[in-house]
């Protein structure tokens, strides 16, 4: 540590199209949902992850919830600002009297574009960072899962975040094959909106939908350890009475059939497009799921027996990305890898 170490702060941020994670000295400090609600007569920014989230879909027509990033990238310029801004003062501070400069790592999508990374570059500069390096999210993932990225041989990464599904094969530190494709979380839990709607003829909102997939969420229609039906209220659609509907896991895994096989599809173009020497390690150590979407009962097991290719979920599955992009963060000189 340097004489000046106290004037740089530094701080690794999982950009999710869902949550925001901040690691600061190894420990997580900020973990909260990618959302801010914004005063439309001001402009001003009334709040930020957990409490604006708690307003989403509750607001007055002068407040409005914005999520910043879709599809993992950065939708909203001005608001993914001033959300950054707004979780780095969440981390706690030595001094009080002057803001230290920042030396960040940025997580980002395999597939964004040269204009999408300058988007996260200058959002996270104006936040005040100084140095900023961006990871891609398949590399962060694996490290996160404790695989040597470095080492010469294959190590696949199923990513299913908020936003995009990113599948890439790592060996030498670099990425072989990727495939980032804009089906994942939240296009499952749009699925589930329009199920409800269609077959049960009640309208549910994002957050419902949100809660209806943790609690009752499954990629097969057969489960050993099967969740008990969730308790879905809201309006009819046509008499707009209040009704009371049971969801089983069932139902769920119907739902998301489509979306679930998009997912299959890549994996397997990304197999394909795999060297064989590489290939052979994959078969031999399995693939590896992250991410919330890791978190879909069964979906582990689908892919095995989909794939004939054994599929590992992480462990905390919904931070590895996090945790890789730490360790990142403690090896900027030594990961060549990483992006200015």
């Amino acid at each position: 540590m340097g004489i000046f170490s106290f004037l740089t702060q530094e701080i690794a941020i999982d950009l999710g199209t869902a949550n925001t994670i901040i690691i600061h000295n190894d420990k997580i400090v900020v973990d909260e949902p990618s959302i801010v609600t914004m005063n439309t007569k001001t402009d001003a920014m009334e709040a930020i992850g957990e409490k604006a989230r708690q307003m989403q879909g509750k607001t007055h027509a002068n407040i409005k919830t914005i999520r910043p990033l879709k599809d993992g990238v950065i939708a909203d310029f001005d608001a993914a600002e001033k959300m950054i801004r707004g979780m780095i003062k969440m981390i706690p501070r030595r001094s009080r009297f002057f803001s230290p400069s920042l030396k960040m790592v940025v997580c980002i999508p395999s597939g964004s574009t040269e204009v999408e990374k300058r988007a996260v570059r200058d959002s996270s500069e104006h936040a005040g960072g100084r140095e900023v390096y961006m990871i891609y999210e398949p590399m962060a993932a694996a490290i996160g899962i404790g695989i040597d990225v470095e080492a010469p041989e294959g190590n696949m990464v199923v990513d299913i975040g908020g936003g995009t599904t990113e599948i890439a094969v790592i060996s030498l530190g670099g990425i072989v094959t990727n495939k980032s494709i804009r089906i994942a979380g939240d296009d499952l839990t749009a699925d589930i909106m329009e199920y409800m709607r269609h077959q049960h003829n009640i309208k549910i909102g994002e957050r419902t939908a949100e809660e209806i997939k943790i609690n009752v969420g499954a990629a097969l229609t057969e489960l050993e350890d099967a969740p008990q039906d969730f308790i879905v209220q809201g309006p009819n659609q046509m008499t707009a009475l209040p009704v009371e509907i049971p969801v089983s896991y069932q139902e769920i895994a119907h739902c998301l059939e489509k979306s679930i096989s998009k997912i299959e599809t890549a994996i397997l173009s990304a197999l394909e497009q795999t060297p064989p020497e590489l290939y052979a390690d994959l078969v031999n150590k399995g693939i590896y799921l992250a991410g919330g979407g890791a978190l879909l009962r069964g979906l582990d097991k689908r892919l095995s027996d989909k794939i004939n290719i054994p599929f590992h979920i992480a462990e905390d599955p919904l931070r590895a990305v996090a945790r890789g992009t730490g360790i990142a963060l403690k090896n900027v000189e030594r990961f060549k890898f990483l992006e200015r």
